[in-house]
């Protein structure tokens, strides 16, 4: 009777199995019924979390039955196939059951949820049923099958109630009017493609969902496009909204009580505290999981040490045996699955927690940045001035605090799990080994302060390392910048050996931090060997009746490896926490203003899309209302008795306020330097603050033409004159762009307009610069406007002010940068024409008094210094209604002035060109001012530029080999076998190590184990085994493999210290020593990153990776050598898991090194939108534009975080995928030795070994492949730098020795040109061609020609610098060509047009080789006309020069290079319009001074301005390389047609 139950039982179990796989075949089968929607990851049903946890336990419960049920019937003498088949079948249908539901689910295909509810109906039944009969016969808890079965009954039972509950909340199946569900809207939208919130469980554990992507990412490069839009949960808006009501939630619970960190603290738990608690229960649960591999090595060890005969099961019930839970686990084969299965959880659980932390991080740092930037939004403009908060203090806060407070939420699991950790692997090793264990763990504890020491050592060298560095790329981007004037002066030296100086305080620096970091490689290495040694030399001889077995050894060296981990980090998670706490303490003054009050209004999400170009009709009619002088108001605004100051506390900076500016006219302000022109304006946008009075703006302006909402809630009283008026358009004094396109800069969000856009351009006469730019006006302009010129800067802010269609513009100084003939046309064209007659209402300030004439009214302020204050200012207008009424057609100048001005026309458009040449200069190569100046339109082949973002994030190329074998081959014959061979040999002594303790132990255990077979008495066994010769060489191996340690952790930190120090000092020699014409051709920028960036990497990252990568892999090899010694069949199995682990490193590289690049772009237009923002607050807000720039830094920030959730999704894809394979490996090699030791008689240590190094194999496979792709992306740095390295340097040798070479060369100053032809490199055109001239001793020759004629290439041929591929120049007597080039430039002097000084002092930038005396250095200075400047300042001669000079004007500057030019008094000396940014009475000076103190020397100018040179004793004219005219001045002035007296005639 009772085994037909148990039959029935059975077919009733078949039959649910059987219609569970029916119906999910008729659930596949019903995909053309599939609702569509954009994602097929929509989670359409309740419950879902749930349903797979409850189904992933039942999974593991029915492998445990069949596990049972296969151990229960290994103990009978005949078959039992119902012990397991049925559980077997169970197992099937719970894997297709959550398949079925999973395509329901995502197929919204509800109505075959019938099928499930009846197969938890029909499982529940039957196992209740067999439950119940197991009650009956007497089963209890004591047999592990009744209590798998009520956990069963208990699985199914709960199942079948949540099928319940979805049919019942959806009104699904029996119901007729379900209830309708809309899919989430990230899933509506094609754009979000990061779906780890949306799939399933199983998917968001093994991040499955990302397959696709790891693939696409293989066949074509990662951009922004490729990974989309973050979902609405992780926006920066959205957490920023949280975090606020989060601090609002604070402020109300503590209105009381002081603000504090505490109250910043609790704010940030009850905002992301949740997710936080979330990744520390994963952690938790992932180490104490953790555990489970030693123990069940332990067990493994010890039960196939008994041959694996260890269960007796006595109870057997319904003609089988019952086993108990006891007697299950005593089966080896048993742990081993348990072994996989806990590890497959732990590495589940614990990449889970570091996704949920940094995805947590990420989360507040984009929080944080939006509080920061809406703080920035708000600040008064005197915030900045007065230094209370700078833009390098903010862009700190950006880049780095938030980072730190990012990475201490991924740390901040550790301060709770940790503990633990230490605890129960202490209590562990304590119950395997006794008092012993506590003796190694004191050890490893003692030095965990040590460890902590080193740690804050490191971080100090590296703080110091920074510095020198800083330092070192200072003085090398001052000699890049001024590289040319160094060749001239063959100063190479000097500034090589100042680098190199620098660069040897850095190197010290550096060994510093190698030192620390080798010690704390050394100690993270051996403290595990010393721990072992001295708890096991201690457990075998101090000990008696010690249990000296191989399972209580492995399992415990294992325990220890897990013990230090925790130990070792502990010091980075001490250190996070204290600079997380400090960061708290500078965010401290910016939350408590947010905690007041932040905006009323919550940031919204928009998609901005560009708007169609469109008809200027049609632009104008909505972006502006038409202004009527008939309207009721006829001012626009209007002060009355205003007082404004910039802090609170501080006296008025403008006072007694009174002024009306009209509606629809043009109002002009003029008035001293410093008197408050620009305060004024700015008090009128809302900038300063308001002590007393009222402004009132016209109901007309005060409109929101940009469509913004300006209602907002301020705090600050400053801001609330703001939101009374409408955008205006304002152009800053100082000019602010963005970094942007030149046409991006102009329209300034606006939509486009074809037809405004050019009016615009032609009114601020900006044609000319953008058709050099390389590519128009849709050239990027870098920060702060770096490669454009001061005017053009200018010119750019005011067509954005003359673009934009607002009533009011206010224009600050915009001449103050621009020339006489560009004023004019602006002042014309664009404020006159295109502003004043569309009747906009104009504020200018200005210092141009000739265009007075043309306001409509004047107002004037002076300067009044009053006595009880140091500083002020008093408004003096003139009386009310007072104006200057002039003609309309009223000339821009004063006639008694027309005529000096047109004198001055011809100078300003040289000046004009010259200033474009340059830009061109800055933009082209050299090959651009080869040709004509009326050719200068055409479009030059722009060269490549390697450090393109976009071409390096699309480079595809394989692992860098070649990159790798110049880095190793840098470190010498030497050094290189010793980093090889100690790390070999460091690995063989750890293998070493671990097999004599496979052997003692197993001695050991068979020593005791003979005497029991042979029935020797127990105590004489203990007596008898010799702990002594094992420990002694065990002993002898450990202290190998500690001194073996530091060997390769100074070896391999010595070995980057070489290679480093090599790289630098030859990319140093080949840049310094290169031709001109390759920096002519290189971006600055992309040198600099060589020595910067890449410098960097190989300095400080190289080494640790290198040490890692090679550590982990030689760990990996060595580990999967030990267990194919153990068991040879794991080899069969070794060559499928080698090829996954190779596609899988394959793929994740490909994807790892663009996510990475990706991740590092995107931050810098965060960084630089924050910069440009502080710099630009008074326009931005003029414009009333702080809306757009807010959506802006969303898009930014946003992304920036997806590119760093789809970097850390990848990691962790990585390591899911190899702690999976390494969970593998140990499976294998744990039936495999067991097996081997069952039926090979295997020794029992040598199983413990094999399963100790597969465990190891699961801890190190992902941090090789991920130390691969780190290593891959870093030795990009050795490429580039290497790449530099092939530059050809100049041939500074000669023919001539410096014996052949007279000492006072060139003594006499004569100059013979034969048949000159020189061009800038092979493949160009020839700049000079077939040019003969004869210069005699002392002559004065003066040479012009129009731009791109060839002067300054003449004047370079002298110093080489220019390839002479024809002809000759002959220097009293000597060819050039055979002197060494440091002679040559040596011996001569030029002074360049653009003045260069370097920072230090007034005597090095004069005498950097120190060879002059005080008094002839004072004699340069005077015929400078500097004497009376420098002796003014403090020091003298010593007087500090800043970065640039800036500490001088321009025309300083260049006289200071004139001093230099006169102090090496050379016989030849050559003058490239050196005299350009000075007036022309110091000009005259000059002119006379260079003519009676030069008059023994031959003197060469190169002129723009011809009246410099016409009493010259020679002239040569140019054009187009050639000399045109060469005679004496006077002669050339007498002949009509004369090239020259056109040029005189012009520059009259």
């Amino acid at each position: 009777m009772l085994f037909c139950m148990q039959d029935l039982c059975t077919s009733l179990l078949l039959v649910r199995k059987l219609f569970i796989i029916f119906f999910s075949c008729l659930g596949w089968g019903s995909q053309s019924s599939k609702v569509h929607i954009h994602h097929s990851t929509w989670l359409h049903f309740p419950g879902h979390n749930l349903r797979w946890i409850l189904t992933f336990i039942l999974l593991f419960v029915l492998v445990c039955e069949i596990a049972e049920g296969i151990v229960s019937d290994g103990v009978s003498d005949s078959r039992h196939l119902h012990l397991y088949m049925p559980a077997g079948m169970a197992f099937l249908a719970a894997i297709t059951s959550v398949v079925y539901y999973h395509n329901i689910e995502t197929s919204n295909f509800p109505k075959l949820l019938i099928a499930l509810l009846f197969y938890w109906t029909l499982a529940f039944i039957t196992k209740t049923i067999k439950f119940v009969k197991f009650c009956d016969n007497g089963v209890g808890f004591s047999q592990l099958r009744f209590c798998l079965t009520g956990l069963l009954v208990v699985l199914y039972g709960m199942l079948l109630a949540v099928e319940i509950n979805v049919i019942r909340v959806r009104r699904y199946v029996f119901f007729k009017t379900p209830k309708e569900v809309k899919p989430p809207e990230d899933l509506q939208d094609l754009g979000v493609r990061f779906l780890q919130p949306f799939v399933n469980l199983l998917s968001k554990g093994t991040y499955w969902w990302m397959n696709t992507f790891i693939k696409t990412a293989h066949k074509k490069p990662i951009d922004l496009k490729t990974i989309g839009k973050l979902p609405i949960a992780m926006r920066a808006v959205t957490n920023y909204i949280r975090l606020n009501e989060a601090f609002e939630a604070q402020k109300n619970k503590r209105s009381s009580s002081p603000q504090g960190s505490r109250s910043i603290w609790r704010a940030l738990c009850c905002a992301f505290g949740r997710p936080l608690l979330l990744s520390s229960t994963f952690r938790i649960l992932a180490d104490l999981l953790g555990f489970a591999g030693p123990l069940c090595i332990s067990g493994i060890v010890h039960n196939v040490g008994k041959g694996n005969n260890t269960i007796r099961p006595q109870t057997k019930i319904l003609g089988v045996f019952f086993i108990s839970s006891q007697e299950f686990l005593s089966n080896a084969y048993v742990l081993a699955v348990l072994l996989f299965f806990a590890l497959l959880l732990q590495r589940t659980f614990l990449q889970a927690s570091y996704y949920v932390a940094i995805e947590t991080g990420i989360n507040l740092r984009g929080a944080i940045q939006t509080k920061i930037y809406n703080k920035i939004m708000q600040l008064s403009t005197s915030n900045m001035s007065m230094g209370e908060m700078t833009a390098g203090q903010i862009c700190n806060l950006v880049a780095i605090d938030t980072n730190q407070l990012m990475w201490f939420f991924f740390l901040c699991p550790n301060l709770w799990a940790m503990p633990v950790q230490i605890i129960v692997g202490v209590l562990l090793l304590y119950y395997l080994l006794g008092i012993s264990a506590l003796i190694g763990a004191a050890v490893i504890i003692v030095l965990a302060p040590v460890q902590y020491f080193v740690a804050t050592k490191l971080s100090q060298a590296q703080r110091s390392t920074l510095e020198y560095s800083n330092e070192r790329l200072k003085k090398t981007n001052e000699m890049l910048r001024g590289i040319k004037l160094l060749k001239l002066y063959a100063w190479e030296h000097i500034f090589h050996s100042s680098v190199e100086e620098t660069r040897q305080k850095e190197m010290t620096s550096l060994k510093s931090f190698a030192l620390y970091t080798s010690i704390s490689i050394f100690m993270n290495a051996a403290i595990p060997i010393a721990a072992v040694l001295i708890t096991f030399v201690v457990h075998a001889h101090l000990t008696t009746k010690a249990d000296f077995s191989p399972s209580v050894a492995f399992a415990s060296i294992s325990l220890f490896h897990i013990l230090v981990s925790p130990l070792f980090l502990l010091s980075s998670v001490v250190r996070s926490t204290v600079k997380a706490l400090d960061i708290l303490l500078v965010l401290l003054p910016i939350t408590a203003y947010f905690c007041l009050s932040d905006l009323a209004q919550p940031l919204k999400v928009v998609n901005r899309k560009r708007p169609a170009r469109e008809d200027w009709n049609n632009y104008s009619s909505h972006m502006r209302r038409p202004i009527s002088i008939t309207e009721a108001d006829d001012f626009c605004v209007k002060i009355t008795n205003g007082f404004f100051t910039w802090t609170p506390e501080g006296p008025p900076a403008l006072s007694n306020i009174d002024i009306r500016i009209p509606q629809g006219q043009l109002t002009m302000i003029v008035g001293q330097v410093g008197c408050g022109k620009s305060s004024l304006l700015l008090a009128i946008l809302g900038e300063m603050q308001k002590i007393s009075g009222n402004i009132f703006w016209s109901s007309c302006t005060s409109d929101s033409e940009t469509g913004e909402d300006v209602r907002y809630g301020i705090v600050l009283v400053f801001l609330l004159n703001r939101l009374k008026r409408g955008s205006v358009a304002y152009a800053s004094q100082k000019p602010w762009l963005l970094n942007a396109t030149v046409e991006e800069n102009i329209t300034f969000e606006s939509p486009f307009n074809k037809q405004r856009y050019k009016a615009v351009i032609d009114a601020c006469s900006l044609q000319p610069d953008i058709d050099i730019l390389p590519h128009g006006d849709q050239t990027q302009i870098g920060e702060r406007g770096i490669n454009l010129s001061g005017g053009q800067r200018q010119r750019i802010s005011v067509a954005r002010a003359l673009y934009q269609q607002t009533n009011v513009v206010f224009l600050d100084d915009p001449f103050s940068a621009l020339d006489i003939h560009l004023s004019d046309h602006l002042m014309q064209e664009g404020i006159l024409k295109m502003l004043r007659e569309d009747k906009r209402t104009i504020v200018l300030v200005t210092h141009k008094l000739q265009y007075l004439p043309h306001a409509d009214w004047v107002r004037k302020l002076c300067l009044v210094f009053l006595r009880k204050q140091e500083y002020g200012t008093n408004m003096s207008c003139y009386k009310q209604g007072f104006c200057f009424i002039f003609p309309p057609s009223g000339s821009l100048m004063r006639r008694d002035r027309i005529k000096i001005f047109r004198k001055l026309e011809t100078i300003i458009e040289r000046k004009t060109v010259l200033e474009r040449t340059n830009l061109r200069r800055t933009m082209y190569s050299r090959e651009a001012l080869l040709k004509d100046d009326e050719e200068d339109e055409e479009e030059v082949t722009e060269s490549d530029d390697e450090d393109n973002l976009s071409s390096v994030l699309h480079q595809r190329a394989k692992m860098p080999w070649r990159a790798c074998g110049k880095y190793l081959s840098a470190a010498g014959i030497l050094l290189l076998p010793l980093l090889v061979l100690s790390q070999l040999l460091k690995h063989t002594v750890m293998v070493a190590i671990d097999y004599w303790l496979a052997c003692w132990t197993s001695a050991a255990i068979s020593e005791k184990t003979e005497p029991e077979l042979k029935n020797c008495s127990h105590c004489q066994v203990c007596n008898d085994f010799n702990h002594s010769p094992y420990s002694k060489v065990f002993s002898i191996l450990c202290c190998l493999g500690i001194v073996l340690c530091l060997v390769t952790s100074i070896a391999v930190e010595w070995t980057g210290l070489k290679v480093t120090k090599k790289l630098h000092s030859s990319l140093l020699n080949k840049i310094i020593l290169a031709p001109m014409r390759f920096f002519e051709t290189t971006p600055l920028g992309s040198i600099l990153n060589r020595f910067s960036a890449d410098c960097n990497t190989i300095d400080q990252h190289i080494p640790a990776t290198l040490e890692c990568l090679s550590r982990s892999t030689l760990l990996c090899v060595s580990a999967l050598a030990v267990i194919s010694y153990v068991t040879p069949m794991f080899l069969i199995a070794l060559v499928p898991l080698a090829i996954m682990c190779y596609f899988i490193q394959k793929y994740f590289r490909v994807a790892s090194r663009d996510l990475q690049q990706l991740d590092d772009s995107t931050q810098l237009p965060l960084l630089s939108h924050f910069s440009e923002t502080v710099e630009g607050l008074t326009t931005i807000r003029a414009f009333r534009y702080e809306a757009k720039f807010r959506q802006k830094l969303l898009e930014y920030t946003d992304s920036n975080n997806i590119a760093s959730l789809f970097l850390t999704a990848a990691n962790r894809w990585l390591e899911v995928r190899m702690e999976y394979i390494g969970a593998c490996v140990v499976l294998i090699a744990a039936v495999t030795s067991i097996t081997s030791c069952l039926y090979s008689k295997l020794p029992s240590g040598l199983v413990g070994l094999g399963l100790t190094y597969a465990l190891m194999v699961s801890n190190y496979l992902n941090w090789m492949v991920r130390n691969l792709a780190d290593m891959e992306i870093q030795l990009g740095a050795v490429k580039r730098i290497n790449g530099l390295l092939k530059t050809e340097a100049e041939n500074y040798e000669g023919l001539l020795s410096s014996s052949q070479i007279p000492q006072n060369w060139p003594d006499r100053g004569e100059i013979q040109i034969q048949n000159l032809s020189v061009r800038y490199d092979s493949n160009l055109k020839p700049v000079l061609k077939h040019v003969n001239a004869h210069i005699s001793p002392g002559q004065k020759i003066g040479i012009c020609g129009r731009t791109g004629s060839g002067k300054s290439s003449f004047s370079l041929a002298f110093f080489r610098m220019v390839d002479t591929f024809e002809g000759r120049i002959i220097i009293d007597g000597i060819d050039i060509a055979k002197l060494p080039l440091q002679t040559l430039r040596s011996r001569l002097s030029i002074i360049l047009q653009d003045p260069i000084l370097f920072s230090g002092t007034i005597r090095f930038n004069l005498d950097p080789e120190k060879k002059c005396t005080d008094s002839m250095l004072w004699e340069a200075l005077e015929i400078a006309q500097l004497k009376h400047v420098v002796k003014a300042l403090p020091g003298g001669l010593d007087a500090i020069v800043t970065e640039g000079g800036e500490n001088f004007s321009q025309g300083q500057r260049q006289l200071f290079c004139l001093a230099r030019a006169f102090v090496r008094k050379t016989s030849i000396f050559i003058m490239d319009e050196a005299t350009a940014s000075i007036d022309m009475a110091t000009e005259n000076i000059l002119q006379k001074v260079v003519m009676t103190a030069f008059a023994d020397r031959t003197v060469v100018t190169i002129a723009h301005r011809v009246h410099t040179i016409l009493n010259a004793d020679l002239v040569i004219v140019m054009k187009r390389g050639v000399i045109l005219e060469y005679d004496k001045p006077e002669v050339l002035l007498e002949q009509e047609d004369s090239v020259f007296a056109s040029f005189v005639q012009a520059d009259k």
